[in-house]
């Protein structure tokens, strides 16, 4: 009886702790399923993490590539204008410099510039032609015409200009004309190849000698003909393109008015024209003589011979 009360007292003891174990038990499980439900759930978050980036890295790739080929045809499609061929205008270029300074001057000054020229070189200046007219104590003129460069025609005017300025004269003018010759060499060029291509086609007949007599005879005219007219573009193309490489320089001299006293001036001016003024005086003087004289000494004939007829005969 004792037995069973004590294991009674005993299984009545040990129901609480159980019941404390299971209870203890069951609250670290309920701890290590929320630790491993949060660790699940951070699992889950990082993998949802890494497969949108995988996802968003799988769409951005296609569209990369997508836009790869039209950015890379776009790049191709534009041309690349170092590679783009630039036709330049053929220009020829013509130089007008006029200088006023006094008469024994410009001798000096046109040489200075003539040798100016020759230093530069025959490929670089050449004189086409050099005039002066007057005297020193009336109006003078001078005229030097030069071929330059085109390349070297702008600095060459700089060098005119100084040695104008360092002879004491002053520049009344410049220009710079320019005519387009492009179109011009253009169709010269085109109508020199079709003329020799023309020729080359009647020779080929010539040798051959497929046709007539008479077809022979009008092909060698037609030759002629065609080499005349190649020999005639040639020279208008090298006249055009010497034009174009080689520019023509014109410089123009002329007397100043360097008068020191306005007073003096109509002084000087009546002196410096009285021998003009006396020659056209005499030579009125002779012409007037030269027609009255005649009319004169007729006159008085006849009034001589008049007065004769009237007198009477004195009888003896």
């Amino acid at each position: 009886m004792r037995q069973v009360i004590s294991k009674k007292f005993l299984l009545a003891a040990a129901l609480p702790v159980l019941a404390l174990a299971a209870c203890s038990q069951e609250a670290s499980e309920s701890h290590m399923s929320d630790a491993e439900m949060a660790a699940d759930t951070e699992s889950i978050a990082m993998e949802a993490t890494a497969t949108t980036d995988e996802a968003a890295e799988s769409i951005a790739q296609p569209e990369m590539e997508e836009a790869g080929p039209s950015d890379a045809s776009e790049a191709a499609a534009l041309p690349d204008l170092s590679d783009v061929a630039i036709s330049l205008p053929k220009l020829a270029y013509v130089y007008e410099y006029s200088w006023k300074l006094p008469g024994e001057d410009i001798g000096k000054l046109q040489r200075r510039h003539a040798d100016l020229c020759d230093q530069q070189g025959p490929s670089s200046c050449q004189i086409i032609g050099m005039s002066k007219t007057g005297e020193e104590g009336d109006e003078v003129t001078g005229v030097l015409q030069l071929s330059v460069a085109t390349r070297h025609a702008r600095a060459f005017g700089a060098l005119l200009e100084k040695e104008a300025t360092d002879s004491g004269a002053e520049q009344v003018s410049a220009n710079i004309q320019a005519e387009e010759l492009s179109k011009a060499i253009v169709d010269t060029e085109a109508r020199l190849e079709a003329r020799t291509a023309l020729r080359d086609r009647l020779q080929e007949v010539l040798r051959t000698r497929t046709g007539s007599v008479r077809e022979l005879v009008e092909a060698e005219r037609s030759v002629a003909q065609v080499n005349e007219e190649i020999d005639q573009a040639r020279s208008w193309l090298k006249e055009m393109q010497g034009r174009v490489a080689y520019s023509k320089v014109n410089i123009h001299y002329e007397t100043g008015t360097a008068v020191t006293n306005d007073f003096l001036a109509p002084i000087q001016s009546v002196l410096g024209s009285m021998g003009s003024i006396l020659g056209f005086v005499i030579a009125g003087l002779i012409l007037l003589a030269v027609i009255f004289l005649p009319i004169g000494g007729l006159v008085w004939g006849v009034r001589a011979i008049n007065r004769r007829s009237k007198t009477p005969v004195a009888e003896g």
